[in-house]
This record gives C-alpha cells, sequence and structure tokens, in this order.
C-alpha cells in the first residue's frame, strides 16, 4: 500500500466531515460533535478510530441504523446517576453529553455516572477525556458492544465478548494521565485492516478454534471463527478476561440491554463516571500526589535500549499538538474514501497544505 505524504489542515478535514454527515441527513448540531471526534482519533493516532470510520456511519445513516434527529430517553434519575436510552442515535455524540451530564452531577455530588443503552459506535475513547482533565476532573469510561463477539473467555475458543475498552482521564503535570486500552490484547478494527491489507499482526494475538496461537489475521472471526485473545494472552489473560466481564456488567448490565437481547446494530453500551477531586480534598493536595508520580515514572531509571519512559497518553498529545501545527497525515486508504464522499454529495476535497499555488 502506498504511504501518504500529503498533509492537510486539521479544521479543513474536520469541516468536510461535518458537511458529509450533514448531507447524509443528520443534525448539524450532531455532525459537529461527530467529525470533531472521529478528526480527534486521527490526531491521537487511533486511525482504525477516525476518519476510517466515516464512510461506515454515513451508510448507517442513510439505511436507518444510526438514528440521525433527536435526543435520547431518560430511564433513570437518580442523584449522582443517571440512564439514557441511546435510541442509537450517534455514539461520539451521546458519550460527549453523557460526559457533560455526568460533570454536572459530579459538581453537586462529587462524583456523576451516565450510562447508556442502544448507543450507536463511540470511536476513540480518549478522545472525550481531554475537556475533563482540562476541567479538573477524573473521567471513566467503559464501554461493549452486545450486537458482537471477538473475544472468548479465558480457557474457551467461541467469542463472546467485544474489545470492551476502558479509559481513564487523570489531570497531572507535565502530561495528563490519558489511558485508553482495550481488555483484549488487540482490537476487532486492527485485526480487519490487517486482513485486508494483508498484512500479519505484530504478535500472535488471535486463538484459532482449534486453541492455537495465531498472528494471521485471516483466522478472526467468521468463517474461519478465530478470536483475540484477553490482555495478558496465554499465561495472564485470566486479568484481562476478568476485566471484559467487569466493563460488560458496568455497560450493558447497568443499562439493562445487552446480550440477552441479541442486538444486531452496530452500537454500543456506555458508562461514563466523573470525578471531583476537590469533593475529597483540596486540589493542590490532589495534585500534587499525582504530579509526583507522573515525575517519578518520566525520571525512573530506565531498563537498556529504552530511550524514554512515557506516561500514558504523552506520545499521543505530542502527535496531536504536532499535528495541530503542522498539518495531518491521514492513514492510507482514508483519503480515497473521503475522495469518494465527496464525490457522492458534491463537496470539495480540501487542498493538502503546499499545494495550494501549485492549484492556482
Amino acid at each position: 500500500m502506498n504511504e501518504n505524504t500529503e498533509k492537510y489542515r486539521a479544521a479543513d478535514l474536520e469541516g468536510l466531515a461535518r458537511e458529509i454527515l450533514v448531507a447524509a441527513g443528520l443534525e448539524r448540531e450532531k455532525a459537529v460533535v461527530v467529525a470533531s471526534g472521529l478528526l480527534e482519533g486521527d490526531l491521537m493516532g487511533a486511525t482504525t478510530h477516525g476518519l476510517a470510520l466515516l464512510a461506515g456511519y454515513v451508510d448507517e445513516l442513510e439505511n436507518g441504523e444510526m438514528t440521525a434527529t433527536g435526543n435520547p430517553e431518560v430511564l433513570s434519575d437518580f442523584g449522582a446517576t443517571t440512564l439514557w436510552d441511546g435510541r442509537y442515535l450517534p455514539g461520539v455524540w451521546l458519550t460527549k453529553e453523557a460526559g457533560l451530564e455526568a460533570s454536572r452531577r459530579a459538581v453537586k455530588f462529587g462524583i456523576g455516572l451516565a450510562t447508556i443503552r442502544r448507543s450507536h459506535h463511540i470511536a476513540c475513547l480518549g478522545h472525550y477525556l481531554l475537556a475533563a482533565v482540562e476541567r479538573g476532573d477524573i473521567m471513566l469510561i467503559y464501554s461493549s458492544d452486545p450486537s458482537d463477539s471477538h473475544v472468548a473467555p479465558y480457557g474457551g475458543v467461541s467469542a463472546l465478548m467485544t474489545p470492551n475498552p476502558i479509559a481513564a482521564g487523570i489531570p497531572a503535570k507535565p502530561w495528563p494521565i490519558l489511558l485508553d486500552a482495550s481488555t483484549s490484547i488487540t482490537t476487532a478494527g486492527l485485526c480487519e485492516r490487517s486482513h485486508r491489507e494483508g498484512k500479519r499482526l505484530p504478535g500472535k494475538w488471535l486463538l484459532t478454534p482449534a486453541g492455537e496461537l495465531s498472528d494471521d489475521p485471516a483466522v478472526f472471526g467468521p468463517p474461519q471463527g478465530g478470536t483475540i485473545l484477553p490482555v495478558g494472552g496465554l499465561d495472564h489473560g485470566h486479568k484481562g478476561y476478568g476485566l471484559s466481564l467487569m466493563v460488560e456488567a458496568l455497560t450493558q448490565g447497568l443499562s439493562g440491554f445487552g446480550r440477552p437481547e441479541k442486538p444486531t446494530t452496530w452500537g454500543a453500551a456506555v458508562t461514563v463516571q466523573v470525578i471531583r477531586p476537590e469533593a475529597f480534598l483540596p486540589m493542590e493536595e490532589f495534585q500534587a500526589q499525582v504530579d509526583w508520580l507522573v515525575s517519578a515514572c518520566l525520571n525512573g531509571e530506565k531498563r537498556p535500549g529504552i530511550a524514554e519512559i512515557v506516561v500514558p497518553g504523552q506520545r499521543e498529545m505530542i502527535r496531536r499538538n504536532e499535528a495541530l501545527r503542522s498539518g495531518l497525515t491521514l492513514y492510507p486508504g482514508v483519503t480515497e474514501s473521503l475522495v469518494g464522499l465527496t464525490k457522492r454529495y458534491g463537496l470539495p476535497l480540501p487542498t493538502p497544505i503546499g499545494t495550494e499555488r501549485k492549484a492556482k
């Protein structure tokens, strides 16, 4: 596959994604949020969960699987907590709204929690954390998809769960802690992309139906029936398995809608929790603890061959800052996907940085 070298202004790509979503029928208010969320995925390096998803979202809007208008239904409202039926509205918009609602409740109660059933796909979890840590809040996000199965219980070979990511944002200096990690070794998106590109996975992260390890993405999913190993692999996969069960309970369990209902729509069950440190102690005391911890990590003695120790999210923030400053290079194939969407809706593709004069 040819490597892309062209760079685009982030604002131009975000604007294009927004107008494509509007043309596909999504309310403009929601399109603004979804376009920003997809762009953030690419800015932070989560290229399987960025603008690569746009064409799929558009198809879901056009076939009615993603709800284009309206609001979630409030099913429960109890003090610090709330439960919504997302009605398969865009998951990126729903999750942002849930984070804001949890934050409002945390102001009053110290902790706020919002759970969503029947959300559509929520893209890159890491980007939701940025606004929370800038406010000085801790944010935790859990997500699962009851319509699909990619991960077997530890010791088994039959797919039951999805990669079930966990995200955590913690305000700290010089870098906030921004964790976004699946409870499986890798994601379904990376397996599918690697298969399309004819590549092997970086490690033997898959299990064949016969229980054998494999790095061949062709064995993943139907019809072969291979599964993704939980975090920890064969040696310590009980840990990832346990975390995955926890995520399913905190999302599908708390929402009352999941695998027993056998949904078929691409979607998510989501729980967003916000904690205000100031409800427990003065902010400077909390900050002193986490800042010391981050500093100790960054300045710790390194093992041979390691150039630097980083905290979760540090490399993503460096990448994001550089892309916002100098332009974003899209993953191979994404530009072609965007070209197809611009032709479908009669919209212009942004001009790469540095080619404006040539175009004139």
